[in-house]
């Protein structure tokens, strides 16, 4: 089984003052700002039944991150011992899946104003789903 290609494809592009790894907040509740979604025109359909105030999980795919770390000092401190990338939340990791929970601010067309994300420009968002609720069945 181990031979078998996996292929994911972005919905839609984050659009973000941030630029680089080393400005970027580790979480969004630490400083993050509010981002524009971009969602691929031919993914524009599954946006129906989304609204603002809505919480979703966007699932990113850290594209500037090694895919050859295993361990880590967690929040990149050194005095924190090394740690298993599965037991962190390090964006380096053997499959570099990002979950946000971020709130729907606006929607425009395609494009949906979300926030707050630590995501930096450009990083390609792989799928989004709506936070449930304990009275939600969605």
């Amino acid at each position: 089984m181990s031979d078998i290609d996996y292929t994911l494809a972005p919905v839609g592009f984050i659009h973000s003052p941030l630029t680089n790894r080393e400005g970027a907040p580790k979480q969004g509740y630490e400083g993050a700002p509010n981002v524009w979604l971009e969602i691929n025109e031919k993914f524009a359909e599954g946006l129906d039944g989304l609204v603002v105030g809505d919480n979703v999980i966007l699932i990113t795919w850290f594209h500037q991150s090694h895919r050859d770390v295993l361990q880590v000092h967690p929040r990149g401190d050194m005095q924190n011992p090394l740690t298993g990338v599965f037991a962190t939340r390090s964006p380096d990791r053997p499959n570099p899946l990002g979950l946000h929970r971020v709130r729907v601010l606006a929607i425009d067309g395609r494009r949906l104003h979300v926030g707050p994300l630590e995501a930096i420009d450009g990083t390609p968002v792989v799928d989004i789903k709506p936070v449930l609720s304990q009275a939600s069945d969605a």
